[in-house]
């Protein structure tokens, strides 16, 4: 019978996946006299930024010519702008200094006024609110707005969006543990000199021409090279670890994630599908005291949650999608297409290519381009994890 190396219930998901110690906890302390709140783009907001109609019984129309439901776009909306005022009052009465930012005005100064930022909304705004922030000094709790219909995997757990006094509460008696959440720094060589960051959602942003090599965004989540268009073919080069060995692959495209990021992206690409499994089963027939497809998805449920890994790990993980190996490619033979790794060179042989970072914000990667990829404890993200 099939048994795991690792039982099932050891293995940890997320923001729980953190060291333990038999050791009391110590208490640590956090400055919270003024706080940033970073509010939520909802779509709502979002259609009404894109629309040029000048009046809102047209653009009501413009949506409901398209099938929108404009009853739920309103039920969102208010929903979430309810609970930011709820969390900006419980701020304010507990005396609190608050200030509310959201995409359009989420600055530099703003972020440097606060003691923490607080973004309100699900992980699209935490990723917003981490762009911001260039070292591991200024801490963020998210707070899930939603959290009915939204997991909100790197915001406080659920149970605080109806409760956030008892949140507060904890942070002012030291009842938590700091998390500092691994980012990517990204250095990039451009054959154009030119490094012109483009905003994904369709919405301006302000980072302007890039001065230098550095990127001005760390990834929370992830990285990805490849071709813009999914059909063709991204044709990279790579080197691992500071090796002098480079090896030209063609595939899909690479996504490099952190451990944060190993929760989201990094788990659809690789995650094994319990049909998978239980065709494998029956092709080797296995032969077991339980049905074969009980025991695939035990096996797949334990391979599944063995691609995650923790927050604060200081390796990333790259997975090659769709790796060509056939006749000469790769090109030399041997590299896989998953590991982990502490550093990564990756230059562009493609044709319209992109590097995008935690899927906001992308850079031309064109034939000639060169991408380093690596992480400093410096540049991690400083959170929290409340104790019970």
């Amino acid at each position: 019978m099939f048994k795991p190396r690792t039982s099932f219930k050891d293995i940890i998901l997320g923001i729980k996946n953190v060291a333990t110690t038999s050791e009391p906890p110590s208490k640590n302390s956090i400055k919270i006299d003024k706080v940033l709140v970073l509010s939520k783009l909802s779509r709502y907001e979002f259609e009404k930024k894109q629309s040029n109609l000048s009046t809102d019984a047209d653009f009501e129309q413009e949506l409901r010519s398209r099938g929108t439901d404009f009853e739920w776009l309103i039920h969102c909306h208010m929903l979430h702008k309810k609970f930011e005022s709820n969390v900006v009052n419980t701020f304010r009465k507990m005396g609190i200094d608050v200030e509310v930012a959201n995409r359009f005005n989420y600055t530099q100064e703003k972020v440097d006024w606060a003691d923490v930022i607080v973004p309100t909304g699900g992980d699209g705004t935490f990723l917003l609110a981490s762009s911001r922030i260039r070292d591991s000094t200024k801490p963020v709790i998210g707070l899930n707005s939603d959290p009915n219909r939204s997991e909100g995997h790197l915001c406080l757990p659920k149970k605080y969006s109806g409760d956030v006094r008892s949140a507060v509460e904890k942070l002012r008696s030291g009842e938590f543990d700091w998390l500092l959440r691994s980012r990517i720094r990204v250095k990039l060589i451009s054959q154009k000199g030119d490094i012109v960051p483009k905003c994904l959602h369709e919405i301006e942003d302000n980072f302007g021409k890039i001065q230098g090599k550095i990127l001005p965004v760390l990834a929370l989540n992830e990285v990805f090279v490849g071709e813009s268009i999914s059909s063709r073919v991204s044709h990279l080069q790579m080197r691992l670890n500071g090796s002098v060995e480079q090896t030209g692959i063609k595939c899909s495209g690479v996504c490099v994630c952190t451990g944060t990021g190993s929760t989201s992206w990094h788990l659809s690409i690789n995650r094994l599908p319990v049909q998978s499994v239980a065709e494998l089963l029956k092709l080797v027939e296995v032969k077991s005291g339980e049905e074969r497809d009980v025991l695939a998805a035990k096996i797949a449920d334990c391979y599944n949650k063995n691609l995650v890994f923790r927050p604060d790990d200081t390796r990333m993980c790259y997975t090659i999608r769709d790796l060509i190996s056939a006749g000469v490619w790769p090109y030399p033979k041997g590299i896989k297409s998953r590991d982990f790794i502490t550093k990564l060179e990756i230059k562009s042989n493609c044709y319209k290519a992109s590097l995008v970072i935690d899927g906001g914000v992308s850079f031309d990667f064109n034939d000639g381009t060169i991408a380093f990829l690596e992480i400093r404890p410096e540049d991690s993200l400083r959170t929290v994890i409340l104790r019970p």
